[in-house]
């Protein structure tokens, strides 16, 4: 650690180097934070090695847009002198992280995954990456999307194939895909994500991590989504106490966010240490419509005979709803992003994937009246999902019917009938009542694939899953297993 001389004795330096030559990456974010403020490792130190692990990784991973070496040496740097100052540390001090390119940077190119917006370049920072820089965070890059995120998948036409740390032949999942795949692979301890259907779950199951969709509008958005009324900022992690953390630093009410949550940020950190004996849990394995493969049902089952151990009470619900709410869902995402890219589409629609033109060209095509009748029956839906969850505490189910397939694919060839999004059954119902949502890892498969099991709140209750999430993670812990590629 560089310190002065005078301050060198504080340090025990067999144990630092005992640090220094482990690999500090697969640490959790809590842990790498008490490591710093007791001066135990250097933000400095801590940013070489991840940026290291990237110049290892990213030729196979292909996870990052843009890489803000010199942003982050800074912080790294203000984050070492404030350490030795005795200054009062943020939430996240020292701790390497990264953004999802479908969120503003300030100075620092914003290209939402697409050749049209290649050389745009954020003049702001969005309210989750300006309170994680207040709260310290090292922010290493801007990381891949698929484009304007709009497929379920981890690939573009500006950046190419992300793949999965866990078999590189497999998609990590999108559109958070960069982030998943470079968490999951050892670059940063965590990432923030973006999920407008399903976009930090989706990934979090494919790669093994423990991802967040907070309640809506929890973390506010600015500028507004091009999908506002569905979009979603949460954390990408490796363990349920740092999802807790980032979460913690990045959520509270923002007055540019008309949506924005007004109630005080609960206390994520202390759920984690709550009893689950007599929580009301729903499970479902297809919530009444979804056709999952058998292996990733019985992970699940598994998953949920450990909550039944941990003191849960579990009901079997086969269906939770009367339909497939894909309709009501497609009708708000596509048409508000291909209004947002209606220009594009006119004028040079070959700039952008084939199969988003697909998508959205058919979006714009509803009269004024169909589309408000969707949107009054999502209202609808809404008010059925508040009842259902009146008698639970939680609903789980798998997050997606299959573990992670062939990358250059839009969706798994079990269903040859699905679009980019329709095979992601479980996560998209939730973007539209706006209720919190994770993914929580149960296991891998015969191929070594990770498996998730969604867990999903009342509003306003993201305690509840956190509660639980470590519950489980203390019964049966996954961090410490690594991609092969680790």
């Amino acid at each position: 650690m560089k310190v002065d001389h005078h301050e060198a004795d504080e340090l025990d330096t067999k144990y630092e180097e005992k640090f220094m030559a482990s690999d500090l990456l697969y640490r959790s974010a809590v842990e790498l934070r008490e490591l710093v403020l007791s001066k135990e490792v250097s933000p400095v130190d801590l940013l070489d090695q991840s940026l290291a692990r990237l110049e290892e990784v990213e030729p196979r991973l292909n996870s990052f847009v843009t890489v803000t070496e010199d942003v982050a040496r800074a912080a790294a740097q203000a984050a070492e002198k404030a350490v030795m100052d005795g200054d009062t540390p943020g939430l996240l001090h020292g701790l390497p992280i990264s953004v999802k390119d479908l969120i503003a940077m300030d100075g620092v190119r914003w290209t939402f995954g697409s050749n049209w917006s290649a050389d745009n370049v954020a003049a702001f920072d969005a309210p989750a990456v300006e309170r994680a820089r207040k709260a310290g965070a090292v922010i290493l890059g801007k990381t891949t999307t698929s484009e304007f995120g709009c497929k379920a998948v981890g690939d573009c036409p500006l950046t190419g194939i992300t793949r999965n740390p866990w078999n590189l032949a497999k998609t990590p999942g999108g559109s958070s895909a960069g982030a998943a795949a470079s968490v999951a692979a050892g670059v940063t301890p965590f990432a923030l994500g973006t999920d407008g259907g399903g976009s930090v779950r989706i990934p979090g199951s494919l790669t093994g991590l423990f991802t967040v969709k907070p309640q809506f509008a929890r973390v506010p958005i600015f500028p507004e989504s091009a999908a506002p009324t569905l979009s979603h900022v949460g954390p990408m992690t490796r363990t349920v106490r740092d999802a807790a953390l980032l979460l913690t630093a990045i959520a509270g009410f923002d007055r540019r966010d008309p949506f924005s949550v007004a109630e005080a940020v609960p206390d994520f950190p202390a759920a984690c240490e709550q009893p689950v004996t007599g929580m009301r849990i729903a499970w479902s394995p297809t919530l009444g419509y979804a056709r999952p493969v058998r292996e990733v049902v019985a992970l699940c089952e598994k998953a949920v005979g450990t909550l039944e151990d941990l003191g849960c009470e579990v009901e079997l619900v086969d269906k939770v709803m009367d339909r497939d709410p894909a309709d009501m869902w497609n009708s708000e995402f596509y048409a508000s992003i291909g209004t947002r890219l209606n220009p594009v589409l006119a004028e040079q629609p070959e700039l952008l994937d084939p199969a988003v033109v697909e998508m959205l060209s058919g979006a714009l095509d509803r009269t004024v009246g169909e589309y408000w009748t969707r949107v009054f029956d999502r209202y609808r839906f809404r008010e059925e999902m508040r009842r259902f969850m009146e008698d639970y505490d939680l609903l789980v189910s798998p997050v997606l019917p299959v573990p992670a397939f062939d990358v250059g694919l839009n969706a798994p060839p079990e269903m040859p009938d699905a679009n980019a999004v329709s095979w992601v059954s479980y996560t998209y119902p939730f973007n539209l009542t706006g209720q919190p949502g994770a993914s929580l890892p149960v296991g891998w498969t015969q191929n070594g694939l990770p498996v998730g099991l969604q867990l999903v709140s009342k509003s306003l209750c993201e305690t509840d899953i956190f509660r639980l999430a470590a519950a489980f993670e203390a019964a049966r812990p996954w961090a410490d297993r690594k991609p092969p590629m680790a």
